[in-house]
This record gives C-alpha cells, sequence and structure tokens, in this order.
C-alpha cells in the first residue's frame, strides 16, 4: 500500500518542519492579528535534528518529532483566544497571539523571549536597551507557556526585565512559585509541592513504604526529587533508589542511562514501587524496554504523562503493570471537542503545526487508527512526500476523533484557565481607556490587574494566590484496560487545602483498597505487639521485628515504639497488644494457706478453752496451785486467746483499723504473758534457791503486780507513740509486675522492731531466771518447761527477721501468722500440757500426800547437798578433817550439819506449803 502510494505522487513539498529558519517570520509557529497579541511558547517537536554532539554554528535548527499532545495544547489556546473573542466579554477587543515551537529545547525558548520583547511595530527585530522599561511597548502583551519548568525558567528571567506577565498551563517546579526570583510568572496549575505531597499521601495509604524514584536531569527532575525526599522523609517513606536520565532526546547516552535503570529496578526486587517524574518521550521509551524486558511494577505518574495516550496506546502495556497517575483537575470539555469536529475547517493560514499535521495525516492514510501515533512520529523525523490534493481534507475530517483520543482535559482546562485570566484582566484595564490602541498599557499594567484578577468558569471561582498559583487540584487517575484497550479512569480527588482523597465511587474505593495488596516494603510488617528494631543500614523503612517487652504494649502495625503500660495499675505480657488491670491481691479467707492458719488459730482457742476448763474443775489440786493460782493461769490464757484470735486480723482485706489492731494488740497481749512467765520464773527461783544472797536480792525483787503493770505498761506506752506518731496504714504495694498487693505498711519500721526488741528482752530475762531453775522436782518443774517455751519463741522470731524481710506479696502476713502460732503453740504446749497429763493421766501424782513426798524428798537432798557444801567449806577454814565418826559418838562437824539441814528443810516446807511446814519438820526430826 505504502508503494502504491508513493507511485501516485503527483508532486512533493518539504515539511516546514524540516526547513531551516530562514528569516524571523519563519519562526513563527502560528499567528493571528489582533489588538492585544498575546504570545505562546509550545514544544511542538520533541528535539532539534543535529548531526554533531553539540552545536558548532549560532543557528537555529531544524526541529523533528512531531507531538501530538503538546499539538493539541496549541490548538487548545487558539481555541480558548477565539471564545473569547467570540464572547463579549472584550467587546469590540480583539485577542491576537503568536505561537512559537520550542521543541523542547531552552535555546529555541530564548530565541522566542527575544522576540516577545522586540519593540512593538518597529521596522526592525529590535530590543532595545533601556534603565527603565515602564514606558517600553513590547511586540506581545502577555506570554502563555511554556510548558515544562526547565525553559519556562530560562524565559521567565527574560520577560522579568519587562516584567510581562508569564502564564504556564503545565510548569510545576516548586521554586516558580518564588516571587523574588520570578515576580512575572503566574500559573493555571498547583506546584510539585502538593504533587509530591499527594503522592507520598497515597503512598502512605497504601501502605508502602519502600519506593523508587526515576527523574530527569534538570531543573524539573531535580526540584521534583528533592520536594519528593522531603515529603517521604517526613512521612517514613524511603527512597530505595535514584534513577536520573538525560532531560533531551537530542542527549546520545538515553538510552545508556534507560538501561541503568531498568537494570536497577530489576535487581530491587522488593521495589514493587516506582515514581516517575519524566517527559512523555522518556516514558514512552522506558516503558518499550520494560516490556521487552518483563518488568512488572505499579507505577506512579507525574502530571506530564498521567494522561498521555502515546503511552497508553504502546502494544502489551497492559504488561507493565498498574498505573495510578496524577493529572490537573478537569473541565468542561465539549467546547474544546466541537472545535476538534470541525478542525478541517479551520484556516490554516499561518498555522504550520495545523498544515503538517494534515500533511502527516495524509502520509499515514493507509494506517490503523492504533497505529496512526507512532506512524506519525516516524514520518515526522524529517523530510516527508505526499499526495497534495483533495485527499488530504478528506482524510483530516475522516480522522477528527483520533485528535479527541489524544485530547488530555486537565491541560486543556489549564491551558483555558490561563488565557480566560488574561481575557478578565484585559477586561479590567478597557474599562478605562481604549485597547483597541495597542498602545493603551505596558505589561506590567497587566501583570498587576492580573495578579489580582478573579473569574468564574463552569460554575467555579478562580484567582492566583500570593504565589502566582492557582490552586485547582489534582485528580487520581487509575490505568484499566478495558475490552483490550488502556482506558484512564478517575478514582478520586485530591483537596490540595485539606490534603485528603475525596473518593464518591464505590469502585473507586475498591481500588484502592486493591492497591492495598501490593507489597513494596524493605521489611515484614511488624504486626500489633511488635516494634521496629533499625539495622545498620540507612534506612529507617529497614528493620527487624522485635517482641515488645513486659508491661509494654503496640496496638498498631509497624510501631516505632512499644508504648509502657501505667505500672502502677496495669500489666502486660511480652508481644501484648493491649495493658491489662492488675488483679488486687491480699490474703483472703478463700486461700488455702489462710484456711490452714485460720484452722491451727482455731484449735488453738480451742485448747485454751480446754486447758481453762480443766484448771478451773481441778482448781485444788497441787499441781493447779503450784502453777501460781488460777488468776495467774487465766491471765496468761487470755493472753493466749487474745493472741490466736489476733491472727483473724492478718487474713482478709486490709483496712486501717485491723492494721493498726493486729500489731497493737499482739505487742500487749504477748508482753502481758510474758511478764506473768517471768513472775512465775522468778517465785520459782525464788522458792528453791538456797543461796543466802541470791535469796535476799530476789525477796526485794518479787513483787509481782508492779513488775507485770509495769512491763506491760511499757508495750502500751511503745505501741500508743507508735499508733499516733507513724501508724500503720493500707498501702498498695505496686512493685510486683501482674498484682497490686494490698497490705498493711508497718508505717515505722523502727516502731516495729522496737515493739519486737522489747518482748524478746523479757523473754531473755525469763529464759534466764527459768534457767536457773530447771532442776526442780519432775512434778513441779515449770522452769524447764519456760526454758524450752522461751527456746522456741526465740527461735521462732531469730527465722522471722531474715524471712520477713525477704518476703514479699501477698503471703507477707502469713509469715508473721506462722511466727505468731508457733510462740504461742510452743508456750501453750511447754507450759500447760505437761501439768493437764498429770491431771488427766497421772492423778495419782496429783495428791497431796505425793506431792509432799517428791518435795521431802528434793528438799533433802537439796538440804544435805547445801549443808555439807557448808561443812566442808567451814573444815577447810578450820583445818578440821573430815572423817567419818566413830561409831560410838557424834563429831561436832556432823552435828552442824544436821542443824544445818534441818534449817534449809524448813524453810523449803514455808515456801511451798503452810501443811508442810506443820507435819514434815516432826516426821524429820522424830525419824533422826
Amino acid at each position: 500500500m505504502a508503494l502504491l502510494i508513493i507511485l501516485i505522487i503527483c508532486f512533493v513539498i518539504i515539511l516546514a518542519s524540516s526547513q531551516p529558519c530562514q528569516t524571523p517570520d519563519d519562526f513563527v509557529t502560528a499567528t493571528s492579528p489582533g489588538h492585544i497579541m498575546i504570545g505562546g511558547l509550545f514544544a511542538i517537536h520533541e528535539k532539534m535534528l543535529s548531526s554533531d554532539d553539540y552545536p558548532r554554528r549560532p543557528e537555529i535548527q531544524k526541529c523533528v518529532g512531531f507531538d501530538i499532545s503538546i499539538f493539541l495544547h496549541t490548538l487548545a489556546m487558539i481555541h480558548s483566544i477565539e471564545m473569547i473573542n467570540n464572547s463579549t466579554l472584550l467587546s469590540g477587543v480583539k485577542l491576537g497571539y503568536e505561537i512559537y515551537d520550542t521543541c523542547t529545547d531552552v535555546t529555541v525558548a530564548m530565541a522566542a523571549a527575544l522576540r516577545f520583547l522586540s519593540k512593538f511595530n518597529c521596522s526592525r527585530e529590535i530590543v532595545e536597551l533601556k534603565c527603565d522599561y515602564s514606558s517600553y511597548m513590547p511586540r506581545v502583551k502577555a506570554v502563555i507557556g511554556a510548558g515544562y519548568s526547565e525553559i519556562t525558567m530560562a524565559v521567565s528571567r527574560m520577560l522579568n526585565l519587562q516584567l510581562m506577565p508569564q502564564v504556564s498551563y503545565e510548569s510545576t517546579a516548586e521554586i516558580l512559585s518564588d516571587k523574588i526570583r520570578f515576580p512575572s510568572f503566574l500559573r493555571t496549575v498547583p506546584s510539585d509541592f502538593y504533587q509530591t505531597k499527594a503522592m507520598v499521601h497515597l503512598i502512605q495509604k497504601s501502605g508502602w513504604n519502600w519506593i523508587g524514584i526515576i527523574t530527569t536531569d534538570d531543573d524539573y527532575g531535580r526540584l521534583a526529587l528533592n520536594t519528593f525526599a522531603i515529603q517521604t522523609a517526613a512521612n517514613n517513606v524511603c527512597i530505595a533508589f535514584k534513577e536520573v536520565i538525560p532531560a533531551f532526546l537530542s542527549d546520545n547516552t538515553i538510552e545508556v542511562r534507560i538501561n541503568q535503570a531498568l537494570e536497577k529496578i530489576i535487581a530491587e526486587a522488593q521495589v514493587n514501587v516506582i515514581v516517575v517524574f519524566l517527559r512523555q518521550f522518556h516514558v514512552f521509551n522506558l516503558f518499550n524496554k520494560a516490556i521487552e524486558r518483563n518488568v512488572n511494577k505499579t507505577w506512579i505518574a507525574s502530571d506530564i504523562w498521567s494522561t498521555a495516550t502515546k503511552i497508553t496506546t504502546i502494544p502489551n502495556i497492559k504488561r507493565i503493570g498498574k498505573i495510578v497517575g496524577f493529572t490537573f483537575t478537569r473541565g468542561n470539555m465539549s467546547s474544546f471537542h466541537s472545535f476538534l469536529q470541525n478542525l478541517h475547517l479551520f484556516p490554516s493560514d499561518n498555522n504550520k503545526p495545523l498544515n503538517e499535521y494534515a500533511m502527516l495525516l495524509s502520509a499515514c492514510a493507509h494506517v490503523k487508527d492504533s497505529d496512526l501515533s507512532q506512524c506519525i512520529s516516524n514520518h515526522s523525523q524529517g523530510t516527508l512526500t505526499y499526495k497534495a490534493n483533495k485527499d488530504i481534507e478528506r482524510n483530516f475530517s475522516l480522522r477528527n476523533d483520533f485528535l479527541w483520543d489524544y485530547t488530555e482535559p486537565g491541560f486543556v482546562h489549564s491551558i483555558q484557565l490561563a488565557v480566560f485570566a488574561l481575557g478578565y484582566a484585559v477586561q479590567d484595564l478597557c474599562q478605562a481607556q481604549d485597547c483597541q490602541n495597542p498602545n493603551a498599557f505596558q505589561p506590567w499594567e497587566l501583570l498587576d490587574v492580573l495578579k489580582n484578577v478573579t473569574f468564574t468558569d463552569g460554575g467555579n471561582s478562580f484567582h492566583f494566590d500570593a504565589h502566582g498559583d492557582m490552586n485547582t487540584g489534582y485528580d487520581v487517575v487509575l490505568w484499566k484496560e478495558i475490552n483490550g484497550h488502556m482506558t484512564i479512569t478517575r478514582l478520586a480527588q485530591y483537596d490540595l487545602k485539606n490534603g485528603v482523597f475525596i473518593i464518591t465511587d464505590q469502585e473507586a474505593k475498591n481500588e484502592f483498597r486493591n492497591l492495598k495488596q501490593i507489597q513494596s516494603k524493605c521489611s515484614k510488617e511488624c504486626s500489633p505487639g511488635q516494634m521496629k528494631k533499625t539495622t545498620k543500614s540507612q534506612h529507617i523503612c529497614c528493620y527487624e521485628c522485635v517482641d515488645c517487652p513486659e508491661n509494654h504494649y503496640s496496638n498498631q502495625t509497624d510501631m516505632d515504639h512499644c508504648l509502657l503500660c501505667n505500672n502502677e495499675t496495669h500489666w502486660a505480657p511480652v508481644r501484648s497488644t493491649v495493658c491489662f488491670e492488675k488483679e488486687v491481691e491480699y490474703l483472703s479467707w478463700n486461700d488455702s494457706l489462710a484456711i490452714l492458719l485460720m484452722a491451727l488459730s482455731l484449735l488453738g482457742i480451742m485448747f485454751v478453752l480446754a486447758i481453762g476448763i480443766i484448771f478451773t474443775r481441778n482448781l485444788n489440786t497441787p499441781v493447779v496451785k503450784s502453777s501460781g493460782g488460777l488468776t495467774v493461769c487465766y491471765v496468761i490464757l487470755l493472753c493466749h486467746f487474745l493472741n490466736f484470735a489476733n491472727t483473724g486480723f492478718f487474713v482478709g482485706e486490709p483496712q486501717d483499723f485491723t492494721c493498726k489492731t493486729r500489731q497493737t494488740l499482739f505487742g500487749v497481749s504477748f508482753t502481758l504473758c510474758i511478764s506473768c512467765i517471768l513472775m512465775k520464773s522468778l517465785k520459782i527461783l525464788l522458792a528453791f534457791s538456797f543461796d543466802p544472797k541470791l535469796q535476799n536480792f530476789l525477796k526485794c525483787l518479787y513483787k509481782p503486780i508492779p513488775i507485770i503493770f509495769t512491763c506491760t505498761g511499757i508495750q502500751v506506752v511503745i505501741c500508743t507513740l507508735w499508733v499516733i506518731l507513724a501508724a500503720p496504714t493500707v498501702e498498695e504495694n505496686v512493685s510486683l509486675p501482674r498484682v497490686i498487693i494490698l497490705e498493711c505498711e508497718e508505717g515505722s519500721v523502727l516502731a516495729f522492731g522496737t515493739m519486737l526488741g522489747y518482748i524478746a528482752i523479757l523473754a531473755f530475762i525469763c529464759f534466764i531466771f527459768a534457767f536457773k531453775g530447771r532442776k526442780l522436782p519432775e512434778n513441779y518443774n515449770e522452769a524447764k518447761f519456760i526454758t524450752f517455751g522461751m527456746l522456741i519463741h526465740f527461735i521462732a522470731w531469730i527465722i522471722f527477721i531474715p524471712v520477713y524481710a525477704t518476703t514479699f506479696g501477698k503471703y507477707l502476713p502469713a509469715v508473721e501468722i506462722i511466727v505468731i502460732l508457733i510462740s504461742n503453740y510452743g508456750i501453750l504446749c511447754c507450759m500447760f500440757f505437761p501439768k493437764c497429763y498429770v491431771i488427766l493421766c497421772k492423778q495419782e501424782t496429783n495428791t497431796k500426800s505425793a506431792f509432799l513426798k517428791m518435795i521431802y524428798s528434793y528438799s533433802s537432798h537439796s538440804a544435805g547437798s547445801l549443808a555439807m557444801s557448808h561443812v566442808s567449806l567451814d573444815s577447810t577454814n578450820s583445818n578440821i578433817p573430815m572423817t567419818n565418826p566413830s561409831p560410838g559418838g557424834k563429831s561436832a562437824a556432823w552435828q552442824k550439819s544436821k542443824d544445818l539441814e534441818e534449817q534449809v528443810f524448813g524453810r523449803i516446807c514455808r515456801e511451798n506449803a503452810t501443811s508442810i511446814s506443820k507435819t514434815l519438820p516432826r516426821k524429820r526430826i522424830s525419824s533422826i
């Protein structure tokens, strides 16, 4: 087919795109006269054709690579101007335009800017050098464009010289918001600050934190990369790699750099999301090579290429993976659609791009719609031959839908807003002056009005902010395959002011959920109950997951730190997601140990009552009388009863009353018990002591009632001061990890120690007295049992001190209960059980005669021993030898010992019983 077309060629012409610039008018791409001229800068061609690596002569080279999408941008500007001219907005005033093709080259764009600045209505193309351009009248009043930020920055610095308004529809570099460096620049799109912020928000919302980024090696790419890096760092998102590709297609290294970028993408297997800040022709080449190498990732598209039909029509584009992009908010496209439908009727005079498109369309007449874009791109790289007849117009009209398919609504709307903003600003200026006169106002005057203009379009109000930006917002788009064709669908809107996505469609919500299924993380997500532990890597997104320690928790995924529970009231086990309230514990009545101890206490009370009954029923027996009388026994038994009953205050929920009562009651009652036993020990020692000096001392000391009251009173004073100055109180012990121990805090360790120490001193004195009287008659030997009782008491409390100091928890009161029970049972068993045994089991020894016989036996033995010791001492002192008397006579020494024996025996009898003193001496004397 192609060969047939070539054979029927009538004549050949050379495309304007391949012709070099001969005169300044050749440099103009499209023009239309008007009272007020507006300049336009569009990169209709992708690059400049040059055989050298770099320019060798200062001339504008031929431009090649017809870009349909930018051609549509040019048509959008023309259409918007025609809309204003056909409306009543500027009655009688017509807007004209001069549009230049920058060929995606800064140098060409600056050449166009020079012509914009050239003096109006001058026979020569000159730019005058002036100190003050306030009255200078340039060729145009304002400029729309350029599209690419790198070109826009260069042009803007030149236009700043005359403060000529420059309104861009696409340049989004954040630096252009700086009104000090770019005072005459405005734009109808948001800056990349908001785009990168929206991208990071999407990344974070989708649960990704390990991504790659590819940018161009120019001002736009570097600024976008820096802004994006700042946004990611602030939101805990890490950039795994940064690839930079040459900005211009004329760079010979572009293919190598694209291959290197793909190698990096393949090597970083964990990176499944890649942000792309590239031009359309970069993305076109990148994706073609990625499809060849079966690279399947999720791509986040910047506003430059997110709706590019040139890329959506790449063969097998679906194999590239999922594409989510950001594009400028769209407007009403119906008017522009009608314009494209009737484009073949639009005059093509002074419109080189339109003529070139018609030629390319004719040259590709044999190509299907799906391959038309590639055909146009191939034919626009150099010289083209075509048939010049009526078939051109016919092909043009038949292929009108092709242009509509390539239309990017966001860019068209931005261009419309730029033209409308200039139109409304001109309207404000022309209200007080005749704008049909081209000299009516200077560009800087238009700039002042333009900065403050407000207008409506499609029911929405628009204006420039203090930075010269028109923050219209973004649409979030998703590329989906529908019926075999890649279609761009809108998912949501991004509200710049509030920084949120507005999703109204349920299907769009489902698509957002699907994005979360894609994994792009350096490390596995840490589950609740874990925290991130960063490794030696420089990225915070690369970490290990470690379990939260005890008393810490995390209730979200990927938490940097575990949260600390309130140690006083809550606790948490290892790897916990919540804190648990601590259980309040104390030695309760239901506790098995408490039940056992209370059973022993009740058993002790029963023993006390039983002993009291036994002693009461055997009141007049020698065993009961020899125990000091029923009163003393009752006092001692009462003390034991109180001590056994007092153990109940150590069990159950502690209260202030029980905390104060249990220690003071124990201290006073036990002191009273020891005081009574002390008096019994003293009385026994006094009754059976035969040392005259000790006898005199004990007689002076033996004052039962005063000593008992004094000893007990001292303890009462100690306990009273303790309760008044530092009383025991209820305290919550929160030192244990999982429970709160409700316990009695003793208030003063010194007072507690003083109370126990005082009891220990009395018990020690009692022990000494009882020990001295340990060799008494068997049935009367209380001293020996008192000695054992005190020993049990000492052992129990000596063990108690370290155990009590090292024990903690709810069983601490049980330690003191056990010690009290041991002391009580020790004294009770040693003092009363032997007597009860005699009363109940050996009743024959519990008689008066048996008791007297035992006393006599012990007395005679003790008196004889004492008498012999005195006689030995006397004979030694008088040097009289101690020899047995002769059978027939009695020596003086022997007689003296007998007298001493009678004296001692009589004293023993008097101390123990009146009946003994009346009967026993006569029997003893008569037997002698």
